[in-house]
C-alpha cells in the first residue's frame, strides 16, 4: 500500500475518526481490565496496526470503535498467553479471564461508563507529582501522543517518554488503585483532578512560552475532559470549572490581533466572542449555583461572567467584580488571587487604592504579572520612572512572545503623555 492509495486513505482517515470520537475509551477499558498500562497501550497499538492493514482490503467496518476494542481485546489476550512467566502470575491469569470476559459487542457510542473516570482519578493520584499527573492525563485520557505531550511542557519527546514510563511504573509499584475514590475521599481526590484539567487549559488560555497566544488544541481537551468528569460527577466545583474553561474560552478569538499582538480585554472586538460558549458557560454556571455550595471555581466564573455581560468596556460592573474576588479571597487567599483583586480593586476605587493593595502582596516577586501590574497601575497615577522600572521587571520573567511585546509597547510610552488607563487583563 502507498500513501496515495484511495483505499488506504479512507482506511486511515475512518482510524482517525474512530479514535478522536472518544478518546482514552479503548484504553481505559483495556487498562481496566489489564491492571497494566503498558500492556493496555501495546495492545492498542496492535489493533491500530491490524486497522491499517486490514481495513484497506477488507473495508471499514460499520463499528470502526467496536471492531479495535475487539481486536485489542484479542491482542492483549495473546501478548499475555505468550508470556513465558504467565503459568506462575495468578494475578496475570485473573486480568487474562476477566479480558476474555469482556463484551467485545458493546457499541463505540453507548453510553459512556465510568472507565474513563476511574482512569483520570488513576492518572491524577496524588502519588505522583504534579506535572506528571498533567502529562498522563493528557497522553492516557486526552489520546494525545508523546511528542504532543512533550511539545506542551516544551521538552524533547524522549524526555516525557521517561517520565510517562516512571509513572506508569510508579503506579504500578504503588498498587495505585483504578478506581473512583469512595464518598470519604471523593472531595479531596476531586479537587486534585480539577486542578490538573485547570492547568492543562491554563497552558492553553495562557502558554508559559512561545509565539502563540492560545493552544486551541489543549483548550479543547480541557474542556473535554471536563465535561467528561461532570457528567459523571455533576458536583458544583466540577461544574463551576467547566463554566470558567467555557466563558474562559468564548473570547479566545478576539485576543490575538491579525499580526498575533495581545488584544487587552478591554480593547477586544466583542462580537468576535462567542456567544454560543458564553451562554452555554452561564447555563452550566447557573447548575452549578443552585446546589448553593460556592466555591473558587464558580466565583471565578461568575468573575467571567460579568465581563461577558457588558456589552462595552465601560460598561464592565467592576464594583461587583471587585466584591467577588473579596469572596474568592475569603475562600482561597492566595497571592495570584490577591493580585486579580488588585487590579479589580484598582478599576473601581482607583489606581492608588489599586496599587496599596498590590504593595502588600508577597510571594510573587518571579510572577511577571505582578510587575506588569503594577507598573500600569504606576503609570496611571503618573509615576512614569518608577513605572517603567516595573516593566523592566516585568520584561525579565516574561516568556510570551505576544506578552513581551506589549511590555515593551508600554514601557515605550512612559516617555510619553499619559493618554490611556489599561491594567494587564487578559
Amino acid at each position: 500500500m502507498t500513501n496515495g492509495d484511495p483505499a488506504e486513505r479512507q482506511a486511515r482517515d475512518a482510524l482517525a475518526a474512530a479514535l478522536e470520537a472518544e478518546p482514552g475509551r479503548v484504553l481505559s477499558v483495556l487498562i481496566r481490565a489489564l491492571g497494566d498500562f503498558d500492556l493496555a497501550e501495546d495492545a492498542l497499538q496492535d489493533a491500530v496496526e491490524a486497522a491499517l492493514e486490514r481495513w484497506p482490503v477488507d473495508g471499514i467496518p460499520a463499528n470502526p470503535g467496536g471492531w479495535l476494542v475487539t481486536v485489542a481485546r484479542h491482542r492483549a489476550i495473546d501478548r499475555q498467553r505468550r508470556s513465558s512467566l504467565l503459568e506462575r502470575k495468578g494475578e496475570e491469569i485473573r486480568h487474562l479471564r476477566e479480558l476474555e470476559q469482556l463484551d467485545a459487542a458493546e457499541p463505540p457510542d453507548a453510553p459512556l461508563g465510568d472507565d474513563r473516570l476511574r482512569l483520570i482519578f488513576t492518572c491524577c493520584h496524588p502519588a505522583l507529582p504534579l506535572d506528571v499527573r498533567v502529562a498522563l492525563t493528557l497522553r492516557t485520557v486526552g489520546g494525545l501522543t508523546t511528542a504532543e505531550v512533550a511539545r506542551a511542557f516544551l521538552v524533547p519527546e524522549a524526555t516525557m517518554k521517561q517520565r510517562l514510563v516512571r509513572a506508569k511504573h510508579r503506579i504500578r509499584d504503588a498498587s495505585v488503585p483504578y478506581s473512583v475514590p469512595s464518598d470519604g475521599l471523593l472531595a479531596e481526590r476531586l479537587g486534585g483532578v480539577l486542578a490538573v484539567l485547570y492547568l492543562i487549559f491554563n497552558e492553553a488560555y495562557a502558554p508559559t512560552s512561545g509565539d502563540a497566544m492560545v493552544r486551541a488544541d489543549l483548550s479543547a481537551e480541557a474542556i473535554r475532559l471536563a465535561r467528561l468528569v461532570a457528567a459523571q460527577l455533576p458536583e458544583a466545583e466540577v461544574l463551576g470549572l467547566l463554566a470558567l474553561m467555557l466563558l474562559h474560552d468564548a473570547r479566545r478569538d478576539a485576543r490575538a490581533a491579525e499580526d498575533g499582538s495581545l488584544v487587552l480585554l478591554e480593547d477586544q472586538d466583542r462580537a468576535r466572542w462567542s456567544a454560543e460558549r458564553i451562554a452555554e458557560g452561564r447555563g452550566v454556571l447557573a447548575t452549578a449555583a443552585a446546589q448553593d455550595r460556592p466555591g473558587p471555581y464558580q466565583i471565578q466564573a461568575a468573575i467571567v461572567a460579568l465581563h461577558t455581560q457588558a456589552r462595552t468596556a465601560a460598561d464592565t460592573d467592576w464594583r461587583a467584580i471587585a466584591q467577588l474576588y473579596d469572596s474568592l479571597l475569603a475562600l482561597a487567599p492566595t497571592p495570584v488571587f490577591a493580585l486579580n483583586a488588585a487590579v479589580a480593586h484598582g478599576m473601581a476605587d482607583g489606581a492608588a487604592a489599586g496599587l496599596e493593595r498590590v504593595e502588600r502582596i508577597v510571594g510573587l516577586d518571579d510572577y511577571h504579572l505582578f510587575h506588569a501590574t503594577r507598573a500600569d497601575l504606576l503609570r496611571r497615577l503618573g509615576r512614569r520612572e518608577e513605572a517603567a522600572a516595573a516593566y523592566r521587571r516585568a520584561l525579565e520573567g516574561v516568556s510570551l512572545d505576544a506578552e513581551r511585546g506589549y511590555l515593551r509597547r508600554r514601557l515605550a510610552e512612559c516617555a510619553e503623555p499619559a493618554t490611556r488607563t489599561t491594567t494587564p487583563t487578559r
